[in-house]
Parts: C-alpha cells; structure tokens; sequence
C-alpha cells in the first residue's frame, strides 16, 4: 500500500493540480509491501493531510488568513492584480492592472477548496494505478463524496460577503463541468459557473498550464489573491519540464516570490502529491549534509 507506485497514482488522482509532464513520467520501482500490521492503514501522507488536527489547523489558518487579507486588502484600490502579465519572470514581475474591474479570489478545487475523500481512499484500499476511467467517473458523480476543506465554508462566504467574487480555476474537464459545479454545491462552498465562477481544462489551449485561464479571469477581474497546493497554481513558470530541483526551489523563494507569499499569494499544505515527488535523495538531503552513527 505504501509503495512508490502508489503515490505516483495519488499524485495522478490529484490531477486538477498536477502538471501534465507529472503525468506522463516512467513510475519508479514499487517499494517493499508493508507489514500486515500495517496493511490496513492509509498511507501516512493520506492520513496526515485528511486526518491529522496538524493538517486540520493549519489549512484553517490559511483560510483565515486568506479572508483576513481580502477584507483588508479591498479598503484601498490596488494598482495591479496578483496575476503575473504574460511574458513577465519572477526575476522581472509585471503584474495584469486593476483600472475599475471587480475584485476576484481566485482558487485551485482540489486540495484548496475541497478534500476529494472519494477517491483517495479508492485508489488508497485498492493500490492500484491512476485511471483515467475512474477520475472521470469522480469528476462526474463525486457531488457529496469531497467535504469542503477546514476553515473554508467561512473563509469563501467572508469574499463574498465583502464584495469579492471567489473563482475556481482547475483541471477538471470542462466535459464534466456540471459534476464539479455539483461536487463544490455540495461541500458547502456555493454556486460555481462553467465559463463565469469556474474555469476548467479544454477551455483554452493551454491544457494543464493555468496560466492562461488566469489571463481571461484577470482580464475581466482585479485578481487580489491567488490561492492552491502547488506552485502551478499560482505560475506555469515553476512547472516548466525538466526544471532542475534547485532551480524550482530557487523560484520560489526568490525576492519576487517572497514578496507575494501571504500577501497576495497563499499556499496551502499537501503533501500527498505534487511534482516535489521526483525529488531525488541528495535534492532534498544535501551530500554535504550526510551523516551516519560510528
């Protein structure tokens, strides 16, 4: 259950947030199976981020922080959204104009707005592989198995409530944009429209890239906060393919990315997936930092 296939199939089931070359990546070796003791357990990233009151207070924290920041941030006109221009680098950010356009929020589904229970726990008991087939069905007949993540009922009703309209930009299909509409109706989370409130894969060229979905939604909106569980959520930029680890850490803690984090920007935790996955041991443990007992 624990293995490595396994969470590249987790990592696939997340796939309104993971890049497409994620996607398409050779699985690594399966890991040894667990002890029998431990068969019957999700694995301990599911049952952190579903079941921890850890995961559970900080993503409520975010959430607060979230609608802290939009009420505030609305008491004076901003000149620009949060939304990064076409052609613009964190080494050089330019920034899509407000003028007089309506402020928006504009979110990630899943993993941001919701917990996809259902199919978590599918993919968890059964171990087996990412289905094209079965995310399908999720997208489709999911309305009631996803909950609303913590904090974020209140967070969404506190925009909206200020004047603020709160946009879902996601990869789901735009085939199945009705299951998606129902899937947030049912968490709680209000009304999403195809085309209007929600933004979804096929309805532009970009495929999994957001940005340009970002760009339409910036057009009409002045973007104050963008919020997700990846760094693709918030610039294609950081998902460019075969970008070295290094390299994608050094992007997100660079000056002009330092100057968005919670201002603007808000990240949320997860680590059951995302493109970190293809970390190797001295990317994320330097050699020079190497240590063993005597």
């Amino acid at each position: 259950m624990r293995s490595f296939a396994l969470t590249a199939a987790l990592l696939l089931a997340g796939c309104a947030s993971a890049p497409s070359e994620v996607a398409t990546a050779p699985a690594p070796p399966p890991a040894p199976l667990p002890p029998p003791a431990e068969a019957a357990k999700p694995p301990v990233a599911l049952q952190y981020l579903y079941g921890s009151p850890e995961a559970a207070v900080a993503v409520r924290a975010t959430n607060a922080r979230i609608a802290d920041y939009g009420v505030w941030r609305i008491k004076e006109r901003p000149k620009d959204s949060v939304v990064l221009a076409p052609g613009a680098t964190m080494d050089a950010p330019a920034f899509e104009p407000c003028a007089n356009k309506p402020f928006a929020a504009v979110f990630d589904a899943d993993e941001t707005l919701i917990w996809n229970l259902g199919p978590m726990r599918y993919f968890a008991e059964k171990g087996t592989a990412f289905d094209v087939k079965v995310w399908d069905q999720w997208e489709k007949t999911g309305a009631g198995k996803a909950i609303a993540m913590p904090g974020t009922v209140e967070m969404v009703n506190r925009l909206r409530a200020a004047g603020i309209t709160v946009i879902a930009n996601t990869n789901r299909s735009a085939a199945n944009a009705k299951g998606s509409e129902d899937t947030l109706r049912a968490a709680g989370l209000g009304e999403f429209r195809h085309g209007e409130t929600l933004f979804l894969m096929g309805d532009d060229a970009g495929g999994s890239s957001k940005d340009g979905r970002r760009a339409t939604i910036a057009s009409k909106y002045c973007v104050i906060i963008l919020g997700g569980d990846q760094l693709g959520d918030f610039s294609q930029q950081f998902n460019v393919k075969d970008l070295p680890a290094a390299q994608r850490m050094a992007l997100a803690t660079s000056a002009g990315a330092t100057a968005l984090w919670d201002k603007g920007w808000f990240l949320f935790p997860n680590p059951v997936y995302g493109p970190w996955e293809k970390l190797g041991w001295d990317d994320a443990f330097p050699s020079d930092k190497q240590w063993e007992p005597n």
